[in-house]
């Protein structure tokens, strides 16, 4: 799947579009995670945040990949979330 919040924002290229089904497509073969459970993941991820902060859409990344180390074999989840403000 493609990230969802990246499309929402504006209408891709064609460019951007090939570019990020590679990225999933490579993802899915390098982490052996199929496209639907990152999207899940992500999905629940800032469910469980936005119940304590308001995110800020507009360049959020949140990727699994390899890690540095790839002799371990294990995924890394790296995110990068603005916030906008916390709530009380």
């Amino acid at each position: 799947m493609f990230d969802l919040f990246k499309l929402l924002k504006k209408d891709p290229s064609s460019k951007e579009l090939a570019k990020e089904r590679l990225r999933v497509v490579l993802v899915n073969d390098r982490t052996k995670c199929s496209p639907e459970i990152i999207e899940t993941v992500k999905g629940n991820l800032l469910d469980v945040l936005s119940k304590y902060v308001d995110i800020e859409e507009e360049g959020l990344d949140i990727k699994i990949e390899n890690s540095v180390d790839e002799t371990d074999g294990k995924p890394l989840l790296t995110a990068y979330i603005p916030i906008k403000n916390l709530k009380r």
